[in-house]
């Protein structure tokens, strides 16, 4: 892709974090918590994604600039906001609490309010690092993207979805979910799809975690390949992921 001058697009890297949350299941594999994004939106539209988003500068400020740790903030941040599950605080959190903390995000999207309002303090030692991407083969913008691991236990809790960005919430096993976007019934992009593939390897979140925390700590950036058929998008071997080429159209949703 080039710009007017015939000059190759330049890239612009954007700081994002998302957390992949567990919770058990009565019978199966535990299921994760899944977001429906808006068919309106011009990044991932009708894809299925994890909770998250932006690191922002208010993340930054509450963070005291360590960026590991205002991307953990952005997680709660995003999660409460987009789901109204609030993660990572210490004390109970009521239904109530957790709508108005929602509706001040909303607002205004600074989590440092919402923590003095209500008394909380933040403890996000219980998110565990799971992977980074950041896809830079292409020009344009691109998402250097933080994932961890979060367990809910039960997950009796309520939910519901922001109608801005997303549009449905749901619970679902990695593994159905792999089926049901092999059957088109679920659209996901490429890293979406390369992490259900190895999340559904795990029958608790402790096996998951075990797994993350003895994967080396690198930054995953696919490359392009040419294979028999088609364009190839690869990934590194010895990162956790069963599946490391694919082909390039499943940067795609459709």
């Amino acid at each position: 892709m080039a710009n007017e001058t015939g000059s190759p697009a330049p890239q612009t890297v954007v700081a994002a974090s998302t957390v992949i949350v567990f919770r058990k299941s009565l019978v199966g594999p535990p299921e994760i918590l899944m977001a429906r994004r808006s068919k309106t939106l011009s990044f991932a539209a009708s894809a299925v994604v994890f909770p998250g988003g932006k690191i922002a500068e208010a993340d930054l400020r509450l963070a005291d600039g360590d960026e590991e740790q205002a991307a953990r903030i952005a997680v709660v941040r995003e999660t409460i906001e987009e789901t109204g599950l609030v993660l990572c605080v210490n004390g109970a959190v009521s239904a109530e609490q957790a709508a108005h903390a929602r509706a001040m995000l909303v607002e205004n999207e600074d989590l440092a309010p919402v923590l003095e309002r209500f008394g909380w303090s933040l403890d996000t030692d219980g998110l565990v690092n799971f992977a980074r991407w950041l896809p830079n083969f292409k020009p344009g913008r691109i998402f250097d993207t933080r994932f961890y691991l979060a367990d809910v236990g039960t997950g009796a809790v309520e939910l519901a979805p922001d109608h801005g960005e997303n549009t449905q919430l749901f619970w679902i096993s990695a593994v159905s979910a792999l089926e049901q976007v092999e059957q088109g019934k679920l659209k996901a992009i490429y890293p979406t799809r390369r992490n259900l593939e190895r999340l559904a390897q795990f029958d608790s979140f402790e096996e998951a975690c075990n797994h993350a925390l003895s994967t080396p700590d690198a930054t995953i950036s696919p490359w392009i390949e040419q294979g028999d058929e088609c364009e190839m998008l690869c990934i590194p071997e010895g990162m956790g992921y069963p599946v490391t080429s694919a082909p390039l159209s499943q940067i795609t949703v459709g």
